[in-house]
């Protein structure tokens, strides 16, 4: 059993099926190898049984008459009857006794050494004229038939077992080779043979792993070409007919999706670039009117701080989407060396000056780090960062911004032990407008839009990197891989 479970099992349904047509046609060999081995045994003993039926007692008899000159009537029943087969055997049982045990030789009679376990057999075999096979320790094993002699002895006649289980062994060395070479032949081409018939379904699952390569997450796919369809009344047509239909609802899907996406963007983009001229202008006519040298209530001037406040806010936001925009449509962004360890020193300037109540620490490898890229743009998602461990937090909250080289990557790591990011937007904290019902820090003046961490993301592809947030209750951490320039360990 432990033989059979250590086997390897074939996985791939060609192996499978070529590996059961050789296992059945195995064991229809085996079936026919086995009654023919049979048949030919027992059709030999019979003949066998018959040649010592034919030969009746006539050795054994001769043998109570040993040492004395035959009868003149040779031909008779007591004539001369030592002219058998080699190898014939003959004893003569009185009573419980065995009194002559022979065996006919190339020209002469011998006589056989009987153990005591070869006289118990002999003792055992029926005088029933029916053949038996015993195992003589000197002889091996034979064939014998038994019957009374006309004087109340018991007379056996023996023939070798041996020709008949030559044959019988023959037999099955041949058909070991023949089998041998009927089920190699026969698992060689059963494989072509199940390779052939399953050519269109590998075509499918070829297919199929292209399709699964595919990034459909986004953008304009293009899908492979169909799998090839055969026979529509197999079942492997039939799979094959089933599976293009079902890339042709998945491209028509893909498709619908990347022109609404389009239309989208567009209507984004020049949502975000129309609204920045009026967004500005009362931005704009507030300031103007709180420069206003006559006397204003003081009701109208909360108003109009208000209006500016608020209209800023909203430039911010306009400007935030606008870039977005400009990041799905695929613009390049500046390729320039950047000084990375600087911009890190800047913007955890800027957030201590804006949350002074928060623990700031810094962790910057001796020697500056360079990236390729967007300095403004990289700068933007340090600040993001920085904003969002400032506002979410508690006052004293320790934040860390860490900086370290990792092969070929640039790893910036924002790190702090607030209570973390809810768990219920954990897993899409980087898509737009994703805001935490409450967030961590619950005395927190009212946030942006939900589109500092998308913009993090955005831009961090944009520049061939990738962003990931780990959270649990007292550990946020957002980490930032970037290409290196220049990278030293």
């Amino acid at each position: 059993m432990r033989l059979v479970r250590h086997l390897p099992r074939p996985r791939t349904l060609r192996a499978r099926l070529t590996v059961g047509l050789v296992v059945l046609l195995a064991v229809s060999c085996a079936a026919v190898g086995v009654a023919a081995v049979i048949e030919l045994n027992g059709f030999l003993i019979s003949r066998l049984d018959q040649q010592l039926t034919q030969a009746g007692d006539r050795f054994p008899e001769s043998l109570e008459h040993k040492g004395r000159p035959p009868d003149d009537h040779d031909g008779d029943e007591h004539g001369d009857t030592r002219r058998q087969t080699t190898g014939t055997f003959g004893a003569r049982l009185v009573g419980a006794t065995v009194t002559n045990a022979d065996v006919v030789g190339p020209g002469s009679v011998t006589d056989v050494p009987l153990s005591a376990r070869d006289r118990e057999q002999l003792l055992a075999v029926p005088p029933d004229g029916k053949g038996h096979g015993i195992d003589l320790s000197t002889l091996d094993a034979y064939r014998v038939v038994a019957g009374r002699g006309k004087d109340g002895d018991v007379l056996i006649t023996g023939l070798p077992l041996e020709p008949v289980e030559a044959t019988v062994h023959r037999l099955e060395l041949v058909a070991g080779i023949v089998f041998g070479a009927a089920l190699t032949l026969t698992g060689v081409a059963g494989a072509l043979w199940v390779r052939w018939s399953l050519r269109p379904l590998s075509r499918v699952a070829a297919t199929a792993t292209r399709v699964s390569e595919l990034s459909l997450a986004s953008g304009e796919v293009a899908l492979p070409p169909r799998a090839p369809e055969t026979d529509p009344r197999s079942e492997v047509g039939r799979v094959a007919g089933a599976f293009n239909r079902m890339l042709g609802h998945v491209e028509d899907a893909l498709t619908k999706r990347h022109a609404s996406e389009e239309r989208l963007r567009s209507f984004a983009a020049d949502a975000s670039h129309e609204l920045r001229t009026p967004v500005a202008s009362v931005r704009g006519h507030a300031e103007l009117a709180l420069l206003h040298p006559g006397p204003v209530p003081p009701e109208v001037t909360r108003a109009l701080e208000r209006i500016a406040a608020e209209s800023g806010r909203m430039g911010a936001m306009v400007d935030d989407l606008l870039l977005l925009a400009r990041l799905d449509a695929g613009r390049p962004l500046e390729r320039r060396p950047v000084d990375l360890t600087r911009l890190v020193l800047d913007a955890v300037t800027d957030a201590r000056a804006a949350g002074p109540g928060h623990r700031w620490t810094l962790d910057l490898p001796e020697e500056p780090l360079t990236v390729t890229g967007d300095e403004h743009r990289l700068h933007q998602v340090l600040a993001n960062l920085l904003a969002n461990a400032r506002v979410h937090t508690p006052a004293g909250t320790k934040v860390t911004v860490a900086l370290e080289t990792d092969d070929s990557f640039a790893v910036l790591t924002v790190h702090d032990d607030g209570p973390g990011v809810p768990e219920d937007i954990e897993s899409g904290v980087f898509e737009r407008f994703t805001r935490a019902e409450h967030r961590r820090r619950t005395d927190a003046p009212g946030g942006g839009a939900g589109l500092g961490l998308s913009i993090v993301a955005a831009v961090v592809e944009a520049h061939g990197g990738r962003v990931a947030l780990h959270s649990t209750p007292g550990s946020t951490q957002f980490t930032v891989r970037l290409p290196a320039r220049g990278a030293r360990g």
